[in-house]
């Protein structure tokens, strides 16, 4: 009488870990050596015995058994190699120091290092170097804009607006106001791939332009909201209708307090002559060149890369209806940005990048 095999213990694991493992399984940046160890995790997990696991993957028994254990015991912290594991580098420390010290200056012909060009300059592998700059945080691929106001009152201006975030007036609203103009109402030539395990979401380079729109919009610090009004351009004129929508939008026993760029069309006569019949109406520039000062542009990014950026418009009305949609339901749960950065610090910051531009020019 043929006796009964021992049952299969099956691993378990959560849906985060499978979620995981799928992706290291997927993944085209997964190395041979993790994939294999995620797909027999895998296999144990959907109940497979230990002998069908190594067959299906032409592996050994022994080989299953080992991450299995390890899984079991450790989880997904079981499934890398041991510390103290594989061979020790042995790159001399004089081509340390030169992928390290050469990185700011760039050969001849070029403005800046590869990873390629530096491994052929340094006589060492491109892997080498791309760990040597990640061990010192270095990352000659990555730039950052900025620009440095010269304007003459910006510490005035500066104190002003931050007064306003950290210590709000009372009975007034703080009102932090900007168009966002050349709003493109771009439709991609075909339909991209949605976002999946294993693949990122695709859109197509070209696209057909249907026109543009100005979104002016006014956020309430405190309260997050949006007040917003879309156009087909942004002159004084666009600019005083904004103007006269907050008057009729907000309560009339309140002080409105407007955070604004040095736009010429804020500063029209016909918009200084409106605002001096409307005397609730306190205007505070940020200085020159500040524009994230304003926490407005914060909204602005974010309307860009849920809405404007992967859409595709068929006209330009589609994207105003996108855009309203989208300010309907942020203002049904609206979440405020809030200012925390130390004012004194951020002068002091601006301090030291205006005295290495000074010394590098």
């Amino acid at each position: 009488m043929k006796r009964p095999g021992r049952p299969i213990s099956p691993l378990e694991a959560t849906n985060e870990e499978m979620e995981i493992l799928k992706k290291r399984v997927l993944a085209a940046s997964s190395s041979k050596r993790d994939s294999m160890r995620a797909e027999i995790v895998l296999l144990r997990v959907e109940g497979m015995a230990q002998s069908a696991v190594a067959a299906e993957l032409g592996v050994s028994v022994a080989r299953v058994n080992k991450w299995s254990q390890r899984f079991e015991r450790h989880g997904l912290m079981g499934l890398a190699d041991a510390a103290g594991r594989g061979r020790k580098p042995r790159i001399p420390a004089s081509k340390i120091s030169k992928v390290v010290t050469e990185v700011t200056r760039p050969r001849q012909g070029s403005k800046r290092w590869s990873t390629r060009t530096m491994a052929k300059e340094a006589g060492i592998g491109r892997d080498s170097v791309n760990r040597i700059w990640r061990a010192n945080d270095i990352k000659p691929h990555r730039t950052r804009t900025f620009k440095v106001s010269n304007d003459k009152r910006f510490e005035e201006k500066f104190w002003d607006v931050i007064g306003l975030y950290l210590d709000p007036p009372e009975k007034a609203l703080v009102l932090c106001c900007d168009e966002k103009s050349q709003c493109q109402a771009l439709e991609r030539t075909q339909p991209g791939l949605p976002l999946g395990v294993g693949h990122i979401r695709t859109r197509t380079h070209d696209y057909v332009r249907h026109g543009t729109i100005t979104l002016f919009a006014a956020l309430s610090y405190l309260e997050g909201r949006i007040i917003s009004r879309t156009e087909d351009r942004h002159t004084h004129v666009e600019w005083l209708r904004f103007l006269k929508q907050i008057d009729k939008e907000t309560p009339k026993d309140l002080d409105i307090h407007l955070i604004v760029d040095n736009y010429c069309t804020h500063k029209h006569e016909k918009v200084l002559s409106w605002l001096r019949r409307h005397p609730r109406f306190k205007m505070h520039f940020t200085p020159t060149s500040s524009s994230w000062m304003n926490m407005v542009e914060r909204f602005f990014a974010d309307l860009t890369a849920d809405v404007v950026l992967p859409g595709s418009f068929q006209s330009v009305k589609e994207l105003v209806q996108c855009i309203e949609k989208y300010m309907e339901e942020r203002n049904l749960n609206p979440v405020p940005y809030k200012w925390k950065a130390k004012g004194e610090e951020i002068l002091r910051k601006i301090q030291r990048a205006k005295a290495k531009i000074a010394n590098d020019s």
